[in-house]
């Protein structure tokens, strides 16, 4: 190195993700850039007067963290009641109640992550479930998974919803079946709801939650925390051409700290005009600090209120197998069409069926279009039957999976997702080392705010499959290791959006960007890795963060 470095890193424990140099001591930044890796005896020659140096207190050094479904702009939104934790309808009943106290004069009640096993004898909630808590104020409250919403008689009348008005920009409204009447639950939310037209929609009725400023409130709230984790670039999956202004403001009142992939979302309807803006997005949108490119598409929902696509009938279902978005030969065409474009398309399918569908198109449009690195992928993998397991790594398709999903205080016995399958399908469930075995690339994630942003959650219930504070594993031969759930959440997750040349792992001429930990969790008992601090986070030779 013929000048001194801008930052030199030394007395650290590197665990590169590069098998070519596994562990170093020593890093340089140069131009934002690893310039040199090494021992620390070697790193004595590379600072000069100007250069910062950073002792790791010989703590361990990883790549930063890439998380590959964060949806960051969705986020968690401090104006809401927050319902996450109840347990009972009586629960969230006395928390919306406190709310209401506390803002006796709010036009709406607002609320969000309820819990669907909170709703007795296993049904969907209605609108005489909340009407006792909110009375006369129209109440909008979101599930946990945003994939569905919630409001009582006066929402359903503000909202203009009723049995003439069920299919709605936002979403369909459920009705029962003896009356006919909306019952106040909304199916298809994510599908239509965070759409373009479902958001506007959404903002011209007067739901505060939809304004622009509450939307960025959420987006720069979460863009702290993701720095605040070691997430050095966040993949945002859904996103409209409306939302990109908002990433653009971020970054010009300083608050964009991570690099950010925005997919675009493609709902049933898009155009090829649509198309045509997304690439014109796209260009405009492709630097080393916002990147805009990948398309969104559903195949199926998601399996809680049983609306994911499975193979066979839910648990104590004679015929309901739930329904795909698209009719398979439908939504073979449309894959086949985006890949013969260029695009590279994120699928989200959690049931077997829905999967198997996904996984069809792909081997239609390469047999149409012949084989590229299109590095299509299948974002969540929930239920997958083991006869498509070998299907990823032949396909070259991506597992986009969420770890924290498969907790089994979140999705295991005697939670609505294990029961809906069944226990004779529990083997299906998020089978993360049969696919690492079976040669597909797993790109981790944390899906924030359905699950916690904190890598290191997701890394500790990857390899223990227990909860997370303490108690029996579930499904404990799909564990992985804890080398293999870094290289998901580095790696893995640089490799499936195109980034590997870039980010994910720390290699000379790539991006400075890492992550010193306070506790080395290649080394330490895995019930100890939750509760690791990213003490210092660095972005392109910048430290944005320090704990």
């Amino acid at each position: 190195m013929a000048s001194p470095a801008d930052l030199v890193l030394r007395n650290a424990r590197i665990h590169t993700v590069d098998p070519s140099l596994p562990e170093a001591q020593a890093m340089a930044v140069v131009d934002g850039r690893i310039a040199r890796l090494g021992t620390d005896d070697e790193g004595k020659g590379w600072t000069g007067p100007d250069t910062r140096v950073i002792d790791a207190g010989g703590k361990l050094v990883l790549p930063g963290f890439i998380d590959a479904h964060n949806h960051v702009r969705l986020g968690s939104d401090d104006a809401c009641v927050q319902l996450s934790g109840a347990r009972t309808l009586d629960e969230i009943h006395a928390r919306i109640r406190a709310w209401h106290g506390a803002n006796p004069g709010a036009e709406w009640i607002e609320a969000e992550a309820f819990d669907y096993s909170a709703i007795p004898d296993g049904r969907m909630p209605t609108a005489a479930d909340l009407d006792p808590a909110t009375g006369g104020v129209p109440a909008f409250v979101l599930s946990y998974d945003v994939h569905t919403a919630w409001v009582n008689t006066a929402g359903l009348r503000r909202l203009g919803i009723d049995r003439d008005r069920t299919r709605l920009p936002f979403g369909q409204a459920a009705t029962d079946p003896a009356t006919g009447e909306p019952t106040g639950f909304i199916k298809d939310f994510a599908v239509k709801g965070l759409s373009r037209d479902g958001h506007r929609a959404l903002q011209e009725l007067g739901v505060p939650w939809a304004s622009p400023d509450r939307q960025y409130g959420r987006l720069a709230k979460s863009l702290d925390d993701a720095i605040g984790f070691g997430i050095t670039t966040v993949v945002e999956p859904q996103n409209s051409l409306d939302d990109l202004a908002l990433f653009e403001r971020a970054r010009a009142e300083g608050r964009l700290k991570s690099r950010i992939v925005a997919a675009l979302f493609h709902p049933r309807g898009t155009t090829d005009a649509d198309l045509d803006d997304f690439a014109a997005a796209a260009l405009r949108h492709d630097d080393d600090r916002i990147r805009v490119g990948p398309l969104k598409l559903y195949i199926d929902d998601v399996v809680e209120p049983r609306t994911a696509a499975l193979l066979e009938p839910y648990a104590g279902c004679h015929h309901h197998r739930g329904d795909t978005f698209y009719p398979p030969e439908e939504f073979a065409e449309l894959l086949t069409k985006l890949d013969a474009r260029g695009f590279q398309c994120f699928v989200h399918a959690t049931g077997d069926r829905g999967i198997r569908t996904v996984l069809d198109a792909v081997e239609r449009a390469r047999a149409v279009n012949g084989a590229r690195d299109a590095r299509h992928q299948v974002v969540h993998v929930e239920c997958l039957d083991p006869e498509d397991t070998p299907r990823f790594a032949a396909l070259g398709v991506v597992a986009c999976m969420q770890p924290r999903h498969s907790a089994p205080e979140v999705a295991g016995p005697g939670k609505d997702w294990a029961e809906n399958v069944g226990a004779e399908r529990w083997h299906k469930a998020w089978p993360m080392r049969s696919l690492h075995t079976a040669g597909a690339v797993l790109a981790l994630s944390s899906d924030w705010n359905v699950a916690e942003m904190d890598p290191m959650i997701g890394i500790h219930t990857a390899v223990t499959r227990r909860p997370l504070g303490g108690g029996e594993p579930w499904m404990p031969q799909e564990t992985i290791s804890v080398e293999t759930a870094v290289h998901g959440y580095t790696m893995g997750s640089a490799y499936a959006n195109f980034l590997e040349n870039e980010r994910g792992s720390l290699t000379v001429g790539k991006a400075a960007d890492f992550v010193v930990l306070s506790r080395d969790i290649l080394r330490a008992a895995p019930e100890d890795i939750p509760g690791t601090v990213a003490e210092t986070v660095v972005v392109g030779g910048v430290v944005e963060h320090r704990a």
